[in-house]
């Protein structure tokens, strides 16, 4: 990511379909504490649209969306 926010734990979901990305996002922010950071990398085309809807279910911020050659990046804030 080119961002210059640091993630406190990674996610890498590559290879993986809908709707597994969406439940270990899930799982993953669940073991943060409020304030801390996930990087979650995904391929599925899917994942774009699945996960910022979670986040924003969810009350969490969103801080960054990238597509790269490899897959799409999200930087996700947990806020509650």
């Amino acid at each position: 990511m080119t961002g210059e926010t640091k993630s406190d734990r990674e996610l890498d979901c590559l290879g993986l379909y809908c709707p597994e990305p969406v439940f270990r996002t899930r799982q993953e922010i669940d073991k943060l504490a409020v304030g801390q950071v996930l990087e979650v990398i995904a391929d599925d085309p899917a994942a774009e649209e699945d996960i910022k809807h979670l986040v924003k279910r969810l009350g969490h911020q969103l801080l960054e969306l990238q597509k790269e050659k490899d897959g799409i990046h999200f930087l996700i804030k947990k806020m509650k």
